[in-house]
């Protein structure tokens, strides 16, 4: 909070305001911090005259330094700003700002604005990308700080992006109460639903345990007390038939009809009716009964079925089938209807959509298989079999490049030794297993009440206890093998480690219901399409696959998803586990004395805690004698979870929300905090065809096989082995790092306090440089283990459309290292001009020709032809000319790739290759805002319009502000004289390309403040002063250049912050390919999920989104950035599905397009041309309707408030239609723009 306390008077009044008060909580007597109790309603932003107040407690000065340090500026140029100094410790900061106690006199409305007020600087925080919670702010140490009212100062930070927005307006916090209730109701009665539907949402889970676990009769038990206790109750009633149908099927597939009779009744006395799937059960448990009145019991469940007008065929299509259930229910069907046969209608799988509609016709279709030439049909199935193997098994080991040590009679030792360790612990586990789950089992039938509630229990033993053993020791290995100065929170651990558990029940779900015998007979179809799709009518992968599941319409759904478990639940799973590993797992700390007789065995893991800000954070920490066995011991080999690495043979295609992504292993189409729910019941609503093109592009891009570039990889193994290199971005070891001097008895204070903080800084660098180290070693030892395979990347989305590879570790979103080390699987004849577009990018990839355009970047890269080839044959050895590359290993790959073409036999138009090209956006983001407000000049620079030279909108910027300087250096001004020479591109780059994202002015004084004091000739005292200067003349200058885009970013804050704000909701929009999109961004209560108490049950309260209060601060900032994130995926899209429609390769990095070097010419056409129709769409009109259609008041609305309310009602409705104004920007332009995407 305290860096938006140097800028703005505003944020320094709060504080001013803020009174440290001792009288304890009316709720939960807290003394030490703001009361997490007290429930946080929407009020006002504005706090209470002297409702609090800043302590100005008197302490002698303390070191002066730690504020600069934190800004990366000289303390010197900081003095001269100041005009008005407080001392302020953190540790007075922090109960100042966060640790005051709620008394008892206040008023709850006035303690309510007091929370809310912090919140409030908390998230303006947040918004410059400052954690409040860090240590670097509220650490224990205390510091000076320096609070200036300098009224320029505190004007910029009311600006919260480039310029001033549009004008604010503080409503009524009564005005906001009404306006919110009518959008969404009564808060206590949107409370209750969220308890109503969290209730629900949690039993659904554990009756699908309990019913897989065989214990249908606890789950009737369980739901028979929750129906009666809930009745009346703040939790809202249970409404939701999925609960009863879950038993139903249970009792079902037993053939127990009086029991089901039993759940049929109590669903009907509580007014629900049944669904046509509790039909199908009912059927089902008929046919596997034992009653002898089969046929008339069936005569009457077909009549209640037609008085509920439920069609027999419906029930077919609908019913989701598990085993044989199906074939069961058709044959009792036909005891009564001897001629009743389903008739199972096509899928409609086609596109809704004005961008996607023409491909509809698949008359002028060229597709041809990402994998042709390179595999046969019966490679591919064998393939797929080997993926399931390892997805059943969880895990994937791996041999690791980390160079082997020498062969002694000590590793030997110590090897042998955690293996005997290892083992014993396997044994220690299953007991301890058996004992905590036995005694768990015996507290509930002595506890009847323990018994008839949700537990944990049936999560528990849902499992094979072998497959709890195999967990807990991939879980030890982690820990041993962890950080030695950092391991995540105890709660992060738990519920990873209920997370794992959750997969594997997955896969025995999947198993127990038929649906992966289902799913073989389908991918073996499918596999003869995906390598020769030309000889079908359908033209993608979703449309095959809906057509393969409608043709194998006979068995289970393969569709089936299991409901989600709650946080609670994998967070109670991972600490009954976890309990087992502290408790049971011992270690022998003798263990490492070769000639040690005794033994002395103390726990392996222990608890520690550590303070983060004004909080106490629970970590496990290994034994120190267990830490150095494990490094002592270097294990050759290394285990992943099998949905962190990439698969053996092509993804399953998305084709429902559910189903999708690796064969079993659990893949989550959209990626989302746990409290987000709104997205995904929104997408549940929508048509199915809507969310058609996210899929087929999600399928597109996670169809193209891949391989490993092994000459690039045995270079940067080399490197890697023989101690990194920081200059080609590859990790030191740890052990690099020098040891520090030891403190001795002789130094005094000022020597120890010195000599303690470079200790810390050192450990804190060893940490960072572990951390590196082993993403490194994972990445190289994955591509280690598939050099010799061809594999795929399934891929899935963010909450946004953003697309991403599932697997972290191999993939080609992350640095130049993993870029570097991955081909396409399929190589392509280089043609007449592959070698020249290979030529131009090796020099786009050195970053030397930026400004050049394509011709002369291919007469430099035949100029230096010579260095191209010394790097290929001698990378370590000969000029190192690619060393010098802002992308090195990605340059070294080309310069081989060129090096083979010129030396093929076959001459290089023949010469297969394999390497992709990139084609990078223009500051992508700008070029949409240019599109969306026809910015003539802003287009212009980013390339939208044709020109014979590249475009450099941060040259430009940096020109505009140079300009600026000589002006203000010509009358005078100090600091821009100071500047004269330093004005250059990346200074002022980071700042332009953040613009688009909302960047504060504050945030970007911290970003040039950086890149200036990594200037070696600038002076360190003028940092400070610079940064300001620049950031407040780059803003002008990005204004003056793009007009409209300031009033359409300025557009979508104002109305996000309204809608958040008066409205109480999430901000919501679709994009242009129909997905709906909920920003997540609520105001999260503190946390209520209570810890299993001694009988293992769990709180059953989950808190999502839709029934939080929207966080206005962060709903407001997020929302420029989040659109036009969704517009430049919506374009990543349109030219995936159009360039798979072409037959050419495709892949992308967000706005950087990938594709074999002859064709890249066809891609760029494809993407000119689809940028084009994407913004010839009416792109704002659309929102804007949309969200007046969801967000605006109407007449109604307006008769039930006062005359005030009605005036913010006419504003908020004005504001959402009234749109930004457009330039006059030809569109078409862009199509004949060589450099738009080069």
């Amino acid at each position: 909070m305290m860096l938006t306390i140097l800028r703005s008077k505003v944020a320094h009044s709060k504080l001013e305001s803020i009174r440290r008060s001792r009288v304890k909580c009316s709720l939960c007597s807290s003394r030490a911090r703001l009361c997490t109790e007290s429930p946080k309603l929407q009020t006002s932003n504005l706090v209470p005259a002297n409702a609090l107040q800043v302590p100005n407690n008197k302490k002698s000065p303390r070191r002066k330094v730690r504020f600069t340090e934190l800004l990366e500026v000289d303390g010197s140029s900081l003095n001269e700003m100041k005009t008005k100094v407080k001392k302020l410790s953190s540790r007075n900061f922090v109960r100042a700002v966060r640790g005051v106690a709620q008394p008892k006199t206040l008023s709850s409305e006035k303690a309510h604005a007091i929370t809310r007020a912090i919140d409030d600087v908390e998230d303006e925080l947040h918004a410059d990308g400052i954690d409040p919670k860090s240590s670097a702010l509220l650490g224990e140490v205390p510091f000076s700080l320096a609070l200036t009212q300098e009224q320029d100062a505190a004007e910029e930070t009311l600006n919260e992006v480039i310029s001033k927005p549009l004008a604010k307006e503080t409503f009524s916090p009564v005005i906001r109460k009404k306006l919110s209730q009518l959008s969404q109701g009564d808060h206590g009665a949107l409370s209750s639903a969220g308890k109503g539907k969290s209730l629900q949402e949690s039993l659904l889970c554990y009756l699908e345990l309990c019913v897989s676990c065989g214990f249908t009769h606890r789950g009737w038990v369980t739901l028979n007390h929750y129906v009666k206790s809930s009745k009346g109750a703040d939790k809202g009633n249970i409404t939701d038939q999925r609960l009863f149908d879950v038993l139903m099927q249970g009792y079902a597939s037993c053939g127990q009809l009086d029991k089901l009779l039993e759940v049929w009744t109590l669903m009907e006395s509580i007014n629900i009716e049944p669904s046509i799937y509790a039909f199908a059960t009912r059927i089902e448990a008929i046919a596997r009964s034992n009653k002898h009145e089969k046929t008339e019991l069936l005569n009457q469940a077909l009549m209640m079925m037609e008085q509920k007008n439920y069609d027999l065929n419906d029930m077919v299509i609908q019913t989701p089938w598990v085993k044989d259930s199906q074939e069961v229910v058709l044959e009792a069907i036909r005891v009564v209807k001897p001629k009743f046969s389903p008739l199972h209608p096509a899928p409609d799988i086609d596109y809704d959509n004005p961008l996607l509609n023409h491909l509809n016709d698949k008359s002028n279709t060229s597709l041809v298989s990402p994998a042709k030439g390179i595999l046969h049909e019966d490679a591919l199935y064998s393939f797929f079999i080997e993926q399931l193997t390892l997805e059943k098994s969880a895990t994937v080991t791996v041999k690791s490049v980390e160079k082997e040590p020498e062969q002694t009679e000590l590793l030997g030792l110590y090897r042998e030794r955690l293996d005997s360790l290892m083992k014993s612990w396997e044994q220690c586990i299953l007991t301890a297993l058996n004992r905590e789950i036995a005694a768990l089992n015996s507290q509930h039938k002595n506890h009847r009440m323990s018994y008839i509630h949700m537990n944990l229990y049936p999560y528990l033993v849902v499992l094979e206890k072998r497959q709890y053993v195999d967990i807990l020791m991939q879980e030890i290995r982690k820990l041993a093998e962890g950080s030695e100065t950092f391991s995540p929170g105890s709660t992060l651990l738990h519920r990873g480690l209920g997370h794992q558990v959750r997969q594997r029940y997955i896969v025995k779900k999947n198993i127990d219901s038929g649906v992966l015998d289902k799913m073989e007979e389908l991918y073996k179809n499918y596999v003869k399409w995906y390598l020769n799709p030309s000889d079908s009518m359908t033209c993608n992968g979703r449309q095959q696959w809906q057509t393969l599941k409608h043709q194998l319409s006979q068995g289970p759904n393969v569709d089936i998803d299991p409901a989600n478990w709650p946080p609670s639940v994998l967070t109670g799973i991972g600490r009954f586990l976890y309990k087992i590993i502290l408790r049971d797992i011992k270690v022998d700390v003798n263990i490492m004395k070769p000639n040690s007789k005794t033994k002395h065995c103390l726990p392996a893991f222990y608890t520690v805690f550590r303070h983060q800000g004004v909080y106490i954070k629970e970590e496990l920490k290994p034994h120190p004698v267990l830490s150095r066995l494990f490094r002592a011991a270097c294990l050759p080999y290394l285990t992943f979870n099998v949905n962190d690495t990439p698969s053996l043979c092509p993804p399953i295609p998305w084709s429902s929300l559910t189903s999708g992504g690796y064969i079993v292993a659990k893949t989550n189409l959209i990626r989302l905090p746990q409290q987000a729910v709104q997205q995904w019941e929104r997408m549940k609503d929508a048509p199915q065809k809507q969310l058609f093109p996210c899929y087929d592009s999600l399928n597109q891009l996670s169809s193209i096989p891949w391989r490993v570039n092994q000459s690039v990889l045995d270079t940067i193994i080399k490197v890697f082995n023989n101690g990194g290199s920081s200059k080609l971005d590859i990790p030191e070891p740890p052990s690099s790092l020098p040891l520090p001097e030891k403190i001795t008895p002789d130094m005094n204070d000022t020597e120890r306090s010195k000599l303690y903080k470079k200790q810390l800084l050192m450990r804190r660098k060893k940490a960072e440089m572990y951390s590196l180290w082993c993403d490194a070693l994972y990445r190289l030892s994955l591509a280690h283990h598939f050099r010799d395979r061809i594999f795929w990347l399934p891929h899935n989305m963010d909450f946004r459309g953003r697309v991403y590879p599932c697997p972290p570790h191999l993939n080609h979103l992350g640095s130049d290292l993993s870029r570097s080390l991955l081909l396409f699987a399929k190589g392509e004849p280089l043609g007449p001009k592959g070698l020249d577009w290979l030529k131009i990018h090796v020099i786009n990839l050195t970053g030397l020709k930026k400004r050049n355009s394509l011709e002369d970047r291919l007469q430099y890269a035949n100029s230096i032809l010579n260095l191209i080839i010394d790097s290929a044959e001698n990378p370590l050895d000969g000029e190192k000319w690619w060393m010098e590359s802002e992308e090195p290993w990605q340059t070294l790959a080309c310069c081989i790739e060129i090096r083979d073409a010129i030396n093929s036999p076959d001459g290089p138009e023949n010469f297969v290759s394999r390497f992709p090209v990139h084609q990078d956006g223009s500051c992508n983001g700008l070029q949409h805002y240019a599109a969306l407000g026809r910015d003539a000049a802003g287009a212009f620079s980013v390339n939208l319009a044709p020109a014979p030279e590249p475009q450099d909108v941060y040259s430009a910027v940096a020109a505009i502000v140079e300009r600026v300087r000589a002006e203000d250096a010509a009358n005078g001004v100090e600091v821009a004289q100071v500047l004269e020479g330093f004005v250059k591109r990346k200074v002022i780059k980071q700042t332009v390309m953040t613009t688009v994202y909302g960047v504060t002015r504050f945030g970007a004084r911290l970003q040039i403040a950086k890149q200036l004091k990594d200037i070696d000739d600038f002076p360190k005292e003028f940092v400070w002063n610079a940064s300001h200067y620049l950031a407040s003349k780059t803003f002008d200058s990005i204004r003056e250049m793009f007009s409209s885009t300031r009033e359409i970013q300025d557009w979508f804050t104002e109305s996000a912050r309204m809608i958040s704000q008066i409205c109480g909701r999430n901000v919501e929009y679709v994009t242009p390919l129909g997905l709906p999109v909920v920003q997540p961004y609520v105001r999260i209560p503190p946390r209520t999920e209570g810890r299993n108490n001694k009988v293992g049950n769990y709180y059953e309260n989950r808190k999502m989104d839709m029934f939080e209060k929207p966080n206005v601060m962060k709903q407001k900032n997020a929302f420029p950035p989040n659109f036009i994130h969704s517009l430049d995926s919506s374009h990543m899209m349109l030219t995936s599905l159009h360039t798979e429609r072409a037959g050419i390769t495709f892949v992308s990095v967000h706005d950087c397009f990938w594709t074999h070097a002859c064709s890249v010419e066809i891609m760029n056409r494809i993407c000119r041309e689809q940028f084009v129709g994407l913004h010839s769409q009416p792109i704002l009109r659309d929102l804007s309707r949309f969200m007046y259609r969801e967000f605006g008041y109407g007449v109604e609305s307006a008769q039930k408030v006062d005359e005030k309310a009605q005036a913010v009602m006419a504003k908020l409705n004005k504001l959402l239609i009234t749109l930004p104004r457009q330039g006059d920007f030809e569109l078409k332009n862009v199509l004949e723009s060589v450099y738009f995407f080069s």
